[in-house]
């Protein structure tokens, strides 16, 4: 029999989709579950977007250029630099969603055998993309105690070597909603500047920082330039997940004509879902206002649950939408399993995203998951209820 790759073997199984079978099935047997598993907001998709699509009159669903809309480049670069961020339209390579553009970022700067630094929790999909890249991730961890913040520089100067390639960070994070300070920010610069890496930073949840705290994207340090590739996505900022919209942004002029190439090769994002993202940016302020504010109270209830059940310990986010909780549980995996398959609360559940698989450490994370708050407030109360009757009953 033909053999699967070694690429294809080594590829790790999503931990926040890994349990669709099970929750499936839970589903058959009339169970209604909370699903506080995956990051797809529950907020309405602006209608300047949804209407762009329903009222456009093309005739021939045509390629796009390989680095998208020059008109919707064009109003990214005006987008960007009303966020404090001077960016041109040609530093701008509009891919399908965040994901092809990680991707497209590790073709550009890595060879199989090299090396990526990441602060870990973190979105478990970097592991994937480095697999399908060739590329080894080395952890640098963060831990629960300091709410994720980020690990002394030391600790990840101890790690590069003549592979290191690159440093990854979310910015807020995924999985744990911390949002770096401005001197965190300025320590990778300095870092990434020293060791002449790349530094790679993930900025999709830009809009969403709280308790007035403001994001540092990592383009405002302009003496790093040649160094910085931001990767963005339209997914969370407007509710459009299903678009798969995102892009690469890079000053660095061999960076984004290496990432044209790849872009070249998959020929072009797809053209109504650049409709949607284009009519989408005409979306008012106020849209942004009201979405934080929601989210705020969402996550203040959800903290306050959690800090109310003997044995859990949460990190209190300070943006994004997740979080990360600690349990009294040896296995997570087998605890979210067993929510799904033998648990039920007057015929609900809760479907969670066992952490562990945040993490490249073997054996880190066991006990965590990652909870994302995108439900409505009353939701949330009633799925910590769940959980908090769940482990009352589980038993390792």
């Amino acid at each position: 029999m033909p053999r699967i790759s070694q690429k294809g073997q080594a590829m790790p199984q999503s931990p926040i989709r890994k349990l669709v079978p099970f929750a499936d099935a839970a589903k058959e047997r009339g169970i209604h579950i909370h699903h506080l598993n995956i990051g797809q907001p529950d907020i309405k998709t602006p209608q300047v977007a949804l209407d762009a699509v329903k009222e456009n009159t093309i005739d021939v669903l045509a390629y796009s250029h390989s680095a998208g809309f020059a008109s919707y480049r064009n109003k990214l670069a005006h987008y960007y630099k009303n966020n404090g961020i001077t960016i041109n339209s040609e530093d701008i390579i509009v891919t399908t969603g965040g994901s092809e553009a990680l991707l497209f970022a590790m073709g550009s700067i890595t060879d199989p055998g090299d090396e990526v630094i990441i602060p870990e929790p973190f979105y478990a999909n970097y592991n994937g993309f480095a697999t399908a890249s060739g590329v080894t991730v080395v952890p640098v961890i963060s831990d629960l105690d300091s709410g994720f913040a980020l690990p002394p520089i030391a600790d990840f100067e101890n790690l590069i070597t003549d592979k290191t390639k690159a440093i990854v960070i979310c910015n807020p994070g995924n999985p744990t909603g911390y949002l770096y300070s401005e001197e965190e920010i300025k320590q990778l610069a300095a870092l990434v500047k020293k060791h002449d890496l790349f530094l790679i930073a993930d900025e999709v949840y830009r809009e969403f920082a709280y308790d007035g705290l403001k994001h540092h994207s990592v383009m405002a340090q302009r003496d790093i330039d040649a160094h910085t590739i931001m990767i963005d996505s339209v997914s969370k900022r407007y509710s459009m997940c299903g678009a798969r919209i995102g892009c690469i942004v890079s000053r660095n002029k061999e960076i984004i004509a290496t990432a044209m190439k790849f872009a070249q090769a998959r020929l072009s994002p797809p053209t109504y879902a650049q409709v949607a993202s284009e009519a989408a940016l005409e979306t008012p302020d106020s849209y942004f206002t009201g979405v934080i504010d929601e989210y705020v109270s969402r996550r203040n209830t959800l903290v306050s649950g959690l800090e109310s059940i003997p044995g859990v310990k949460v990190a209190k986010p300070k943006g994004a939408f997740y979080c990360i909780a600690a349990l009294p549980v040896k296995d997570a995996d087998a605890f979210a399993q067993w929510l799904l398959e033998s648990f039920e609360l007057d015929g609900k559940t809760i479907m969670v995203a066992p952490a562990a698989g945040f993490y490249s450490s073997k054996g880190v994370g066991l006990n965590q998951i990652r909870i994302a708050y995108v439900l409505e407030e009353d939701l949330l109360r009633e799925a910590v209820t769940i959980l908090r009757t769940a482990l009352e009953k589980y038993t390792d």
